[in-house]
């Protein structure tokens, strides 16, 4: 059979069946993750390539890790390398934000195309198991005497955890300019950091860390919620007289220059994505709260959320 014969064949099929031609030809997605191995744009990402084969909606998905400046590089590779191309997606979130905020980078997240926001979770501040330190209590304490001897450990600079020491600082009396923040370029440097007794206190979403609290390796000392998290027994920073309160957000990006079909054609895929099996499956695992949000309404959020973390940090002493 010729081509155009073929193609006209599988058009009338598709049109019988009320489908796209496309839903006939094989998807592949190529998910950019602009973080290294480990962390939870790397958790979140590959959940969402398993969640869209448990759905049906891609056949393939191939992931690209690209490390470093809150994401900014990865940005930059996503921007320049898929333009148009309806098949690629990007993980991304606040950290993206905060980072672009504190950095400043010649890629602009405008440039891509905003699909959804999928979780919400917030962050866990803990000890190393070794640590002279057996509460946040205690951290505080030194926080006071000398800033500068307390290192906090977390991803990079503008992400939540460091907006988050920096909120503390200021909360319990100190120059958050003060702070000393070690920021790592993906939550597996930041663990093994922590693990190795290389800083005083990290912090990251719960459930980059959930293994090794329930280890016993690392020790729990406060959550940047506003009420403790379900089955976690870990207090919050506002129990402890500290009035913080940050979440943090994940959601993904097309390519730029996409077309507005292919545009709601990706939002369909990732809605029906996060409707699967193997979805509830991470959310429960890694205690993500859904939080989806799509097209126009994920993308005035972005703009807004922007702008609030921005006036959070000018007010943390960051920028």
């Amino acid at each position: 059979m010729r081509r155009d014969t073929f193609l006209k064949s599988m058009a009338a099929l598709a049109a019988t069946a009320g489908l796209p031609l496309s839903a006939l030809a094989a998807t592949n997605i190529k998910m950019m993750i602009p973080a290294n191995p480990g962390g939870g744009w790397d958790a979140t990402g590959r959940a969402l390539g398993k969640a869209l084969q448990d759905a049906k909606v891609a056949d393939t998905v191939t992931f690209d890790n690209k490390g470093g400046a809150a994401g900014a590089l990865g940005l930059a590779q996503f921007v320049n390398g898929s333009k148009g191309d309806p098949n690629a997606m990007m993980v991304m979130g606040q950290v993206m934000l905060g980072g672009i905020i504190t950095g400043k980078p010649p890629v602009s997240l405008s440039a891509a195309t905003p699909l959804a926001r999928l979780t919400s979770e917030y962050n866990v501040f803990v000890l190393p198991a070794n640590s002279p330190f057996k509460s946040m209590k205690d951290v505080i304490e030194q926080l006071k005497k000398d800033p500068g001897s307390v290192k906090w450990g977390g991803g990079s600079r503008g992400s939540t955890e460091h907006i988050a020491a920096a909120m503390i600082a200021r909360a319990v009396g100190v120059d958050a300019a003060k702070i000393n923040y070690v920021a790592f370029r993906g939550g597996g440097e930041a663990t093994a950091a922590i693990l190795g007794g290389n800083v005083t206190i990290g912090g990251s979403g719960y459930s980059e860390f959930s293994e090794y609290i329930k280890s016993g390796k690392m020790k729990p000392v406060g959550v940047t919620s506003g009420a403790r998290l379900k089955g976690v027994d870990v207090p919050t920073l506002k129990e402890q007289g500290i009035d913080v309160e940050i979440g943090n957000w994940r959601g993904v990006y097309g390519a730029p220059g996409i077309t507005a079909a292919q545009r709601a054609a990706l939002i369909d895929m990732v809605a029906k994505a996060v409707k699967s099996k193997a979805w509830a499956e991470a959310l429960e695992k890694n205690n993500w709260t859904p939080a989806v949000l799509t097209g126009a309404e994920f993308e005035k959020f972005v703009d807004d959320d922007f702008a609030a973390l921005r006036a959070t940090m000018v007010r943390a002493g960051m920028i």
